[in-house]
């Protein structure tokens, strides 16, 4: 028995038709048939299927003995997924890699604000972070013995990024950041210019003359931005290594405060995207990495966090968990609900 023609299912000639219906289609059969030779004709492995016929279900051991009937409507029923999803092609998980460095963890965290220097250390060993950002200050005269940064946070084993914080002016930046390669021969460095105490807003019109002095003068400059995507062209056409637009001011712990232009910034950049400024929590790294940046800064949100050691840790996950998911691809947002099953074939 064969499929015929205009959905026809044949069992040899001289047999009467027989009319039935078949998940809602009227079919026409070539003479008395069981319920096996429907299916097989139908192409259909009966062991992959259930039977309904005329609102009863039919036991698979039962096929071969009931015969198909004129009128009979007949329900037949497999098991799927839920519907199909829009074929997008995969992301790739493309390395980090900074100034030609390739770096394991796209966490990155600074080192102002926690107790002391042995609470640092314990925090950054559980974030996994491979880069510390570092200020550059002048040496205490009056007591030279005090604890330093690098008797436990060693720059062999970790990346120092010298910053400028507290810069207000190209010219400020430009000299510290020349001490600190004086100090350690760093030439990767942060650079952050601000416009005034307050907001701690990055000044643009000096970051933009900085980036321009520091390049020429053979520095590799990640730059800290405002979320303005042309603002961060012009700083990656100057030779900034990385874009590090602020997610809120600096130490406010708001979180992403402008997802779409962070967004545009990453879509359009070449060179690493890094959210720095305003991380307070392990969600907020969590949304950056989904938005598909490369890497987040944070600084205050671990060391002001109640249990730094443990928020870093938990830092730590979550921009892994971010990655992943980004990696993965989010569902499409919608503003009603929308079934998992699909209601085609519905009985």
């Amino acid at each position: 028995m064969v499929l015929g023609g205009h959905g026809n299912i044949k069992a040899g000639k001289g047999f009467m038709a027989v009319q039935v219906t078949i998940n809602g289609e009227d079919r026409q059969l070539e003479g008395p048939v069981n319920i096996r030779e429907l299916v097989s004709g139908l192409g259909l492995d009966p062991a992959k299927i259930a039977v309904e016929r005329n609102l009863e279900i039919v036991p698979r051991s039962a096929y071969a003995a009931v015969m198909v009937a004129p009128g009979d409507r007949f329900e037949i029923v497999h098991f799927i997924g839920g519907g199909n999803a829009p074929v997008e092609p995969p992301r790739v998980d493309t390395p980090f890699v900074i100034a030609g460095k390739t770096y394991r963890s796209r966490l990155i965290i600074g080192t102002g604000k926690y107790k002391n220097y042995a609470e640092n250390a314990a925090a950054l060993e559980a974030s996994g972070a491979e880069i510390v950002t570092v200020a550059v200050r002048r040496v205490n005269l009056t007591d030279p013995n005090q604890p330093k940064l690098i008797d436990f946070i060693d720059p062999k084993k970790v990346t120092y990024l010298p910053n400028t914080a507290g810069c207000f002016t190209g010219e400020d930046a430009v000299r510290t950041l020349r001490l600190a390669r004086e100090a350690g021969g760093w030439t990767l460095v942060k650079l952050e210019v601000l416009g005034e105490k307050k907001l701690l807003y990055p000044d643009m019109l000096e970051t933009l003359r900085a980036t321009e002095m520091l390049t020429k003068d053979g520095f590799q400059v990640m730059v800290y931005c405002s979320d303005d995507p042309l603002m961060a062209k012009r700083l990656e056409d100057m030779g900034a290594v990385a874009i590090m637009p602020l997610a809120s001011p600096i130490g406010s712990g708001m979180g992403i405060q402008s997802t779409i232009n962070i967004r545009m910034i990453i879509e359009d950049a070449k060179v690493p995207v890094i959210v720095d400024a305003g991380i307070g929590t392990a969600s907020d790294a969590a949304v950056a990495m989904e938005l598909g940046c490369d890497a987040v800064i944070t600084n205050t949100g671990i060391a002001h966090a109640k249990d730094p050691v443990m928020m870093a840790a938990a830092m730590k996950h979550a921009v892994e968990a971010g990655r992943l998911a980004w990696l993965a691809g989010r569902m499409p947002k919608k503003a009603y609900a929308d079934p998992s099953s699909p209601l085609a074939g519905l009985i």
